[in-house]
């Protein structure tokens, strides 16, 4: 056994936790760190633009990574075509990749440009982004080289999938992961250095997204405007008379 088959055999274990007992200590000792820290009262016209692409973008992506990873290739084929996969993964995936790289430009942009912004950014903060804007930078390539009569050789649901899979069934392939291209180990790499950044950073709010507000019933809410002396009762204005 080779040192880069130790190397995938035991490294992404060490990740995990990683994961697992930094959030539990984030969440045990620093509750009032448990944010995103946002800074919507310092500027929030280039945030309205950046936020949404980065985050709508990262969602398309982190879709096809759980598609293109725990699916099995033999389940997919039932599904769809191996040349219709390449080419939706292409696709929405450039598109998807575009989208969170131009969102997170527009961020980091702001961070930089905005004074009261770039006052409220730490460290902490400045490595997270390095380390995101890392991984996906080597993401998009390899979806870009993977489509390229050179990258169309090798299929990643052939090596990293099923790499990714036996980690999480306790029998770790790292000769699978040794068999893929340099591209897809500077992927994985900087990811799993982004995993063990991530408690100890503000994507550590991603464990507590309020999904909760998409299902929680709606509030009325009913106002009392004294100095004009009319009260609103339910949905209709009670008038004073004569």
């Amino acid at each position: 056994m080779s040192g880069w088959e130790i190397f995938w055999d035991v490294v992404p274990y060490v990740t995990l936790a990683v994961v697992i007992v930094g959030t539990w200590w984030r969440y045990r000792y620093d509750k009032f760190g448990w944010t995103t820290r946002s800074s919507q009262l310092y500027e929030s016209r280039l945030l309205r633009i950046g936020s949404p692409l980065f985050h709508f973008g990262m969602l398309v992506v982190i879709i096809g990574h759980v598609i293109g990873l725990v699916i099995p290739e033999s389940w997919m084929d039932l599904v769809i075509s191996e040349h219709a996969y390449h080419l939706q993964a292409v696709i929405l995936g450039g598109i998807a990749g575009i989208a969170a790289l131009v969102g997170i430009a527009l961020l980091i942009y702001r961070r930089r440009t905005r004074g009261p912004v770039f006052m409220a950014t730490t460290v902490n903060d400045k490595v997270m982004y390095l380390a995101l804007v890392a991984a996906m930078i080597a993401g998009f390539a390899c979806t870009l080289l993977g489509a390229t009569p050179a990258g169309a050789d090798h299929d990643y649901r052939e090596s990293v999938s099923p790499w990714f899979r036996s980690i999480w069934i306790l029998q770790p392939r790292g000769d699978l992961m040794v068999e893929a291209p340099l591209q897809f180990h500077i992927h994985v790499i900087i990811a799993l250095v982004l995993f063990c950044l991530w408690p100890f950073t503000r994507l550590v709010h991603v464990f507590s997204a309020p999904i909760g507000y998409l299902f929680r019933p709606y509030i009325v809410y009913r106002s009392r405007d004294v100095a004009a002396g009319t009260e609103l009762v339910g949905s209709q204005p009670h008038r004073r008379g004569w």
